[in-house]
């Protein structure tokens, strides 16, 4: 038998064809709890090279790394499923990566509409209390701010104004100055020069 390419060719002279990839039984892959994977610990996870991620990180908007302070792509374990989705999708199903790109698209799409979930009603009567008035304050707020500067009343700081230093301290500060520098301005606040 000689093989060529994908084929093997057998005496008869007619070719069987055998896979190009390798499969992998689906869902098998375990993902250690971690909280973020390096490359190449999302490419033994994923059976692809690492060039293969960082192609997909090209391709697919969905799968975005973080990266460290040395550059090094940072993956959570949501880029790790991403990641495994779309290797399924295009050794497994057939997928073309526009194919894939629109699925894993669409995906995402349909989960982020089962997030959106509204509020059951009559779920608690004190939680509904506090929404309403924490929701008359917010408007209480915003009118206020809707104001003209004018309209409003004076601004008060939060803190009291820095007392000026006593004057036994100023003496203090200033014998110790060098020949001919002031420390002190006309205010009496000590420069930082």
């Amino acid at each position: 038998m000689l093989w060529a390419g994908s084929m093997k060719m057998e005496s008869s002279g007619m070719a069987q064809h055998e896979p190009i990839r390798r499969r992998s039984p689906a869902g098998s892959t375990e993902i250690p709890d971690k909280l973020y994977f390096r490359i190449g610990e999302v490419a033994r996870l994923c059976d692809v090279p690492a060039y293969v991620l960082r192609f997909w990180e090209s391709e697919f908007p969905q799968l975005k790394p973080n990266k460290g302070g040395t550059g090094q792509r940072l993956y959570r374990r949501k880029d790790v499923e991403t990641a495994l989705r779309i290797k399924g999708l295009l050794y497994d199903e057939g997928f073309t990566i526009p194919g894939a790109r629109q699925a894993i698209k669409s995906e995402m799409k349909q989960s982020a509409a089962q997030l959106a979930l509204a509020m059951p009603e009559g779920i608690g009567g004190a939680n509904t209390q506090q929404l309403k008035k924490l929701h008359k304050e917010l408007k209480d707020l915003l009118a206020l701010l809707s104001k003209p500067a004018g309209t409003r009343g004076a601004v008060t700081p939060f803190r009291q104004p820095r007392a000026q230093r006593p004057a036994g301290l100023r003496m203090s500060l200033e014998s110790r100055a060098p020949e001919g520098k002031d420390l002190f301005g006309a205010s009496g606040i000590p420069r930082e020069d």
